[in-house]
Parts: C-alpha cells; sequence; structure tokens
C-alpha cells in the first residue's frame, strides 16, 4: 500500500514549546518527501478558533521551511485536499474534528488522496483519525457526527495520550480499563495505548514505533502488551 504517514501522539510536553519534541521527525518527514507547503486541517481547534490555530502551527512549520495553507480558508476544501502536497490534521476535539470532515466532503477526499501516496501527519485528534474509527479517543463528544467511522489508513485503532494510571485522588476508571471495555465489545481489532513523546511512521506497509518509550497494545483474548520502540509492522496486518 503506497502510504506515507506521521502519527503523532501529543504535540506537546509539559514544560516544552509547542512541537517541540516531535520537531525533529516532522522537519525529516517533510524533508523526505521535499515538502515545501502542506493543506492543514485545524477542525480540532475548537477553543482556539480555527484562524489562531493554522497561525500557530504555521510559525513551527516556518522555520523548517514549509508553507501552511489551512484548508478552512477554501471556498472548495475538497478540491484544495485534491491538490495538496502533504497532509496535516492538528489535535483537539476528536469528534468536532470529524463532524466537519464529514461535512466538508473532505474524509473521503483525504482518505483517497492519502492512499495515492500524498504524505499525511496527525497529532492527537490528528492520529486517532487515522484509524478505522475515532472510538478509541479520549475526548468528550460536544458534537455528534454522522457516524464515529474515520479514516481507515491504518487497520487498528490508536489511543494517544495513553496513560498507565489516573490522577492520585480519582477514584474512576484508568485507561486500561477504559480500554478493555472497547476490546470486550471488538474483539477483533488492536488497540494501540500510545504514550507521550512516542510515534508511528508508516511507511507503505512496514511501521515503526519511534520514541523512546514503550506502546501499550491490548487484544482481546491476551493480557496487555509492552512493545518496545522499532518495528510493529505486524499492527498493518489485518
Amino acid at each position: 500500500m503506497n502510504r506515507h504517514l506521521l502519527l503523532i501522539s501529543n504535540s506537546t510536553n509539559a514544560g516544552e514549546a509547542y512541537l517541540a519534541w516531535p520537531a525533529k521527525d516532522i522537519e525529516a518527514f517533510f524533508k523526505r518527501f521535499g515538502i515545501k507547503k502542506v493543506l492543514f486541517v485545524p477542525y480540532a481547534g475548537v477553543t482556539p478558533g480555527y484562524d489562531a490555530y493554522a497561525d500557530k502551527v504555521a510559525g513551527v512549520f516556518a522555520a523548517m521551511g514549509v508553507e501552511l495553507d489551512s484548508v478552512h480558508r477554501f471556498e472548495h476544501p475538497i478540491t484544495a485536499v485534491q491538490n495538496a502536497e502533504c497532509i496535516v490534521v492538528g489535535g483537539g476535539n476528536t469528534f468536532h474534528l470529524v463532524q466537519q470532515m464529514q461535512r466538508t466532503g473532505i474524509m473521503k477526499a483525504i482518505r483517497e488522496k492519502v492512499l495515492q501516496g500524498c504524505p499525511y501527519m496527525g497529532w492527537s485528534a490528528g492520529s486517532n483519525v487515522a484509524c478505522p474509527s475515532i472510538r478509541t479517543t479520549n475526548d468528550m463528544p460536544i458534537v455528534q457526527p454522522d457516524s464515529f467511522d474515520a479514516l481507515n489508513l491504518v487497520p487498528f485503532q490508536i489511543n494517544p495520550h495513553y496513560l498507565d494510571a489516573n490522577p492520585a485522588g480519582h477514584g474512576g476508571e484508568t485507561r486500561e480499563d477504559r480500554i478493555r471495555e472497547f476490546m470486550v465489545a471488538n474483539p477483533d481489532i488492536y488497540v494501540a495505548g500510545l504514550r507521550e513523546a512516542t510515534s508511528l511512521l508508516v511507511e507503505g506497509n512496514r511501521m515503526e514505533l519511534v520514541g523512546n518509550r514503550r506502546m501499550r497494545l491490548f487484544k482481546a483474548g491476551s493480557e496487555p502488551r509492552e512493545i518496545e520502540p522499532g518495528d510493529v509492522s505486524f499492527l498493518l496486518e489485518k
């Protein structure tokens, strides 16, 4: 399959500048494909607003020599996707992101474009939307999309920002508890608990876990596994 994906768990580590920790991986991704301009999808950025969100990301990318156009500024967003050199989907609220991708028609257009070989990058919600569905997001459903179906660029689910435990004093379910619920209802699909400061780099049918932290992998019928950074291509097998 002709796909080139960089799926990042989170944009910012505590105490660091925006997109600082994945900057080297992002810049390497751009250089690998000679990318000079990206099409940004800001629809997950509910609180900052699309203009402010796009401008924030544009400032980071400009330092890498890459220009940014935001899809919300186009009269014909599907055409913008079809003409894109690289597609970047930012984090925020996954439900709002999907609702707007469905409303504008770019969900289908992005999938078609990426499967033709257009590089795709996403972080947080932008990584979750690369999965078959968004049912492993951590977000509150502030809006109701037409469906939870997503881009289906990889055949497994991602849980971004994966945490091993709850904050002190919290007596509710852990993230693992919630994913185990998902596994009972959806026993045929893997869920990758992608810890912060890690990402998945996909080149065709090869995938690598990037970063210095392990990934927590869930599959119905077996105990969760800790996966070391390196080749995790088996997750791309259906």
